[in-house]
């Protein structure tokens, strides 16, 4: 069976857990000449946000995708570091796991590359986690790395 892999997506959330998945994800793409674009998804304010006040939820919207241009810049990096050209896309509003599966379909991505532990906590708890939720419902095959 030949793999034949033209894009890869990586998805990260700018923590240290997410690094590894990125070296791998670019070592890939240089492997197999691949494009790759990093992608970073903000996730709609929750009701919590919402009900301090709508400077609160701009001002906590403004700082994560502040944080997604520097996740994705880091990609872009490690991609430059290894003669990787990235591309980098931030989603707003939508559910991490729903944004980088649909950007999967819709770009007809051929591997989602993410790690396994990202930025948790309670959310992990109430949601579960990102990289599960991609596993289970993404139409494209998953790499996930620890």
């Amino acid at each position: 069976m030949s793999v034949n892999i033209r894009s890869i997506l990586i998805a990260t959330d700018g923590s240290d857990n997410v690094k590894n998945a990125v070296n791998w994800g670019i070592g890939l793409a240089k492997t197999n000449d691949a494009k790759v674009t990093a992608l970073y998804v903000v996730p709609p304010a929750g009701v919590g946000v919402a009900m301090r006040g709508e400077m609160w939820a701009k001002a906590l919207e403004n700082h994560l995708k502040d944080e997604g241009e520097k996740a994705t810049a880091y990609v872009v990096d490690v991609g430059k570091k290894e003669g990787v050209e990235v591309e980098c896309v931030i989603i707003d509003g939508k559910v991490p796991a729903n944004g980088i599966v649909d950007f999967a379909t819709e770009n007809n991505v051929d591997l989602i590359v993410m790690g396994t532990l990202g930025l948790t906590g309670l959310t992990h708890i109430l949601l579960g986690s990102v990289a599960e939720n991609v596993v289970r419902h993404a139409k494209r095959p998953v790499l996930v790395i620890p």
